[in-house]
């Protein structure tokens, strides 16, 4: 990516020609159409969406990396890179705080909890949030919501609506800006997620919520005897999500119930532990978990994270989602950041504050 712009697969066309045009257009096809997707593939993937050589697969793989990423980097300059992420608001200060700004991009952020924690109710959040501008405290894409429980079908859209209204945004335009798909089982949600790399190119999608992971694995296979090839399941849908992210700059949000510790150690501490095992929490960037709180309020914390702290805060549950603890949340208009572009502007280039014009209905 040059200036956070994608390098097309056309590259390689021309006369030094490195790949052949058959081989572009098979890519094409299979919804692979920059360097970045190309380069966060596998040539096994690769060789079942398209159908050519192995051979031939390694080959582009390995030219789209030399390309995106021709060695290694010093620590000043990843961490420069890393200052410029952006970052969703979940909707409350408090859990953006401990989230070091917010979901962020490029990783994978999951969400743990017993049934009615918040879970679902953060992802209608950010669903309603993801799409503002980005001075808004959004991500200014679209949503993509892989719904596996049927949430949306119980009154989800009335809820994103609720969500949209309180906090002063166009309701119509919140929902047009969310592209959702119920799985109806767990080879029907791996076949959405596999098609997701189009659907993101295509509608300029910023983040994909899958709500919950695990919700169809752990009712489909049952018993030790297909514990391993559950888990591969859920590992190549993982790993296609982690893919995703990188190469397409989307943020990834997984919501994943919990499970009685049965070892004894929950004698100790928490009884429950989050479903999906190690495949599950080494694929996550960032993992979150939830408690039921008094009233309307939920517990919060960042369990697993390499670079946060572990630290917990009270959000709540109210007509504008997820809030902070008394129910507030920042608002932020589009003349709020009108004026607030102004002050910035008078500050750095000592220019005077322009005068917006009144309503010519107005007296």
């Amino acid at each position: 990516m040059t200036n956070g712009t994608p390098i097309t697969l056309e590259i390689f066309k021309g006369e030094d020609e490195k790949l052949a045009g058959t081989t572009i257009t098979k890519f094409a096809k299979a919804g692979i159409t920059t360097m970045e997707q190309l380069a966060y593939s596998t040539p096994r993937e690769m060789v079942e969406l398209t159908g050519i050589s192995i051979k031939t697969a390694e080959k582009a793989v390995l030219l789209a990396q030399q390309i995106i990423n021709p060695g290694f980097i010093t620590a000043d300059i990843l961490h420069s890179r890393l200052d410029q992420v952006t970052k969703c608001s979940t909707g409350s200060k408090q859990f953006d705080r401990i989230l070091g700004g917010g979901i962020s991009v490029g990783v994978i952020t999951e969400l743990i909890g017993e049934y009615s924690s918040g879970k679902t109710q953060t992802c209608f959040t950010l669903s309603v949030l993801a799409p503002l501008p980005r001075e808004r405290g959004g991500l200014g894409g679209k949503v993509v919501f892989i719904d596996t429980e049927g949430t949306f079908e119980k009154g989800g859209t009335e809820r994103l609506i609720q969500i949209a209204k309180a906090r002063g945004i166009d309701p119509d335009e919140a929902l047009k800006n969310i592209i959702w798909a119920r799985a109806y089982n767990s080879v029907h949600q791996h076949t959405l997620i596999q098609n997701l790399d189009g659907i993101c190119r295509e509608h300029d999608v910023k983040l994909v919520i899958v709500d919950s992971m695990l919700a169809h694995l752990r009712g489909e296979y049952l018993g030790r005897g297909t514990l391993a090839e559950r888990q591969g399941l859920l590992g190549g849908m993982l790993g296609k999500l982690l893919r995703l992210a990188g190469a397409n700059k989307v943020a990834i949000v997984l919501t994943n119930q919990v499970q009685a510790k049965v070892d004894g150690s929950g004698a100790y501490g928490d009884p429950n532990q989050a479903a999906g095992g190690h495949v599950m929490a080494h694929a996550c960037t960032i993992r979150c978990r939830f408690w039921k709180g008094r009233a309307n309020t939920r517990l919060v914390s960042v369990i697993d994270s390499s670079y946060l702290p572990e630290e917990k805060v009270r959000v709540a549950i109210t007509e504008a989602g997820i809030t902070d603890e008394d129910g507030s949340f920042e608002e932020i208009t589009e003349d709020d950041g009108f004026l607030e572009t102004c002050v910035e502007l008078e500050k750095v280039m000592n220019l005077p504050l322009p005068i917006k014009e009144e309503d010519e209905t107005s007296d």
